[in-house]
């Protein structure tokens, strides 16, 4: 376990970064595709959009 602290994001925190709606964040969290905890509403690890990104990017 690290010491850091990851920033914990809202749905609509993280549909104005991907800027796409905050219903395809809650698709892509139904799915599996991003990673989230249920903490009163739906909380998302800043990493975890990070790993996300490399994840679906197309450059490999």
């Amino acid at each position: 376990m690290t010491n850091s602290v990851d920033n914990l994001l809202t749905i609509e925190e993280v549909a104005n970064i991907l800027r796409v709606s905050t219903r395809t964040i809650i698709r892509y969290i139904e799915s599996g595709k991003l990673k989230a905890s249920k903490i009163g509403v739906w909380r998302i690890k800043e990493s975890d959009v990070n790993l996300f990104l490399e994840e679906t990017s197309n450059k490999k």
